[in-house]
């Protein structure tokens, strides 16, 4: 696609990311980005894997006693995790 005008930087990734349609993805990223800061240091810790699929949040955990204590807080993580992305991005969270 040619144009005429010259446009931003800023104006080419968002007309990229809009043509290949790359906006979900980018916000599951940037919410996987966020566990650190929501959950805090000692259980970004013992986070072993983390990931989106289908709208659903997997959390693999190294320590079960945090995984007991994000099984209780599992609603209030997920909307603590949607308000800061500004949309639902997650629907359910499945703590491994």
């Amino acid at each position: 696609m040619r144009r005429n005008k010259t446009i931003s930087i800023k104006e080419a990734l968002e007309d990229l990311i809009r043509e290949y349609n790359l906006e979900p993805k980018l916000k599951e990223a940037s919410t996987i980005k966020i566990w650190d800061g929501i959950t805090g240091k000692a259980i970004a810790q013992r986070t072993k894997r983390i990931y989106i699929k289908d709208g659903v949040l997997h959390i693999y955990l190294t320590s079960s006693v945090v995984k007991n204590e994000l099984m209780m807080l599992r609603e209030s993580l997920r909307s603590q995790i949607n308000s800061k992305a500004g949309e639902e991005v997650v629907r359910d969270i499945i703590i491994h």
